[in-house]
């Protein structure tokens, strides 16, 4: 593994658990076994690092939202179903501590911050997309549905703790499904 993976995997996971303030330059460069003159290298500063970081993130969230819709080319409907049945194992799974783009974004109010802006990106392609797939299913009201399914999705994402114990998967289903059925 070269110097810049091992400083993002350590950062990605020391920024995850414990939040991105939360975690100092100092910190990072010991638990990841490197100088600072390496971390400075690779990220000119933390906000370059905690960028990197989100943009990692953002990466693999629109991987699984891509393998999702590729097996649902022709049918809206199983294709939000999917979209739900992978966010719902991923707000259940052990080590979940939320959407990286949300906490973050908590983290750094300031709406000019490197941070901010990309987590505001990647909510805003997500309603995009949403749009897209609502417009797909020929319903009425498609940037209706779009932004009542992007609450949905993110009130899932900030609450794994009312989801503990249920089958988040198909709670999502029904939910976007009787979304779906309102917006005709």
């Amino acid at each position: 593994m070269d110097l810049r993976e091992k400083i993002m995997q350590t950062a990605s996971a020391l920024f995850y658990e414990r939040g991105v303030r939360a975690v100092g330059v100092d910190l990072l460069v010991e638990k990841a076994g490197v100088a600072k003159t390496s971390l400075y290298r690779h990220f000119h500063t933390k906000d370059d690092l905690i960028a990197a970081y989100l943009e990692r993130e953002d990466a693999d969230f629109w991987r699984l939202w891509d393998e999702a819709s590729a097996a649902h080319p022709d049918d809206p409907r199983a294709e939000l179903d999917a979209h739900f049945q992978w966010i719902g194992e991923r707000v259940r799974a052990p080590h979940y501590r939320g959407c990286p783009q949300i906490n973050v974004a908590v983290e750094f109010p300031e709406a000019g911050h490197p941070a901010r802006i990309i987590a505001s990106a990647h909510k805003k392609e997500m309603k995009r997309r949403l749009v897209d797939l609502a417009r797909r299913m020929g319903v009425a009201r498609a940037e209706e549905l779009a932004t009542q399914l992007a609450v949905l999705v993110n009130g899932a994402f900030v609450s794994p703790q009312t989801l503990a114990g249920i089958d988040a998967s198909l709670l999502l289903q029904r939910a976007g499904q009787a979304l779906v059925a309102a917006a005709g």
